[in-house]
């Protein structure tokens, strides 16, 4: 497990936010929270798209909250442990959930025998971003295009294969639907998170890979791989040369996740507002804003209802895709 501090640096000014504004609660200075630092499990390997996020907005946050916040990374089981751990944790705010919502609303339904219940065990706080994703292969690899992948798959049904963070995670699903959608036959190399998964595709190990942006955005820029498309409805900005998967190959196509903050249940509303709030004017803060999307992030922010609402209908979408495709978590 992988551990860093960040500790305080003054005292907040007050930042722009989303149009999803709150209001501060005479509660908190009641409250006192917080009084000691806070830690945030983040239930994948460290530099991911979610513990880069993590790292970027939580040390803004701990600005506003006026004490540390510890990212932890606790790997393993497609994230089913560090997940765990945060449903069994304390209810008082000095424990988070960083996930992503292959956690949420993917392993909810391909594993029934799951330890903790998303909806039952933990208090939404807020959606932070949504990672973009795209479709990479390595530096030296022949194919140019989605476009490209798509014909040698053909060529050579079972014989292509693509890493994954593990059964079950973003990376396993999105190329699970690229294959269904366009008929394809690959073979499934799951690693032990996406970031190890990243270094195999750059070593060679497999051939090509969905991954956040944000998870192999410096292998892409010291040219160890090569972005060939954007699982975007149109061009980030970001990269305006980098196609869509859609424009370049398969129509229709578009996979992204999100970056949250859970809380266990029974978590005080004041204090899930308190750090909803930090969360907020951290997102406002035009440095943050620009970290997060120069790697493939797209800032969000919502409120606990709004991520409750997304939670549910993004459960229900996955089900029926999983479902669809015949995605099964071995």
């Amino acid at each position: 497990m992988q551990r860093r501090v960040f500790l305080q640096q003054g005292v907040a000014q007050a930042c722009a936010v989303s149009t999803l504004g709150v209001a501060a609660g005479a509660s908190w200075a009641q409250a006192g929270y917080p009084n000691k630092p806070i830690r945030m499990v983040v239930p994948l390997a460290a530099g991911s798209a979610v513990d880069n996020a993590a790292r970027i907005v939580m040390q803004k946050a701990s600005v506003g909250l006026a004490t540390g916040i510890a990212i932890e990374n606790q790997a393993g089981a497609s994230g089913v442990i560090g997940t765990d751990r945060v449903a069994k944790s304390a209810p008082d705010g000095y424990t988070l959930g960083g996930f992503n919502d292959s956690i949420m609303t993917m392993l909810p339904n391909l594993n029934a025998k799951l330890p903790w219940d998303i909806v039952r065990d933990f208090e939404p706080v807020s959606l932070v971003a949504t990672v973009e994703w795209g479709l990479v292969v390595p530096a030296d690899s022949p194919w140019q295009t989605a476009a490209d992948v798509i014909a040698a798959a053909r060529k050579a049904p079972g014989k292509i294969n693509y890493g994954s963070g593990g059964n079950g995670s973003p990376q396993h699903i999105a190329m699970a639907l690229f294959a269904s959608q366009a008929n394809l036959q690959l073979t499934h190399v799951p690693y032990k998170g996406a970031t190890q998964a990243a270094v195999g595709l750059a070593g060679r190990e497999v051939d090509a890979e969905f991954q956040g942006i944000a998870t192999v955005h410096a292998l892409v820029k010291a040219g160890k791989l090569r972005l060939l498309a954007v699982s975007t409805p149109k061009r980030l900005a970001q990269f305006p040369d980098v196609p869509t998967v859609a424009e370049s190959g398969l129509p229709g196509f578009e996979f992204n996740s999100w970056f949250a903050i859970m809380a266990p249940a029974g978590t005080p509303k004041a204090v899930v507002q308190r750090v909803q709030v930090e969360v907020h004017k951290a997102l406002g803060d035009a440095s943050v804003r620009e970290q997060l999307m120069a790697q493939g992030l797209t800032p969000r922010g919502s409120g606990p209802e709004e991520l409750a609402s997304a939670l549910r209908a993004q459960l229900a979408r996955y089900e029926a895709l999983i479902r669809q495709a015949g995605i099964t978590a071995d």
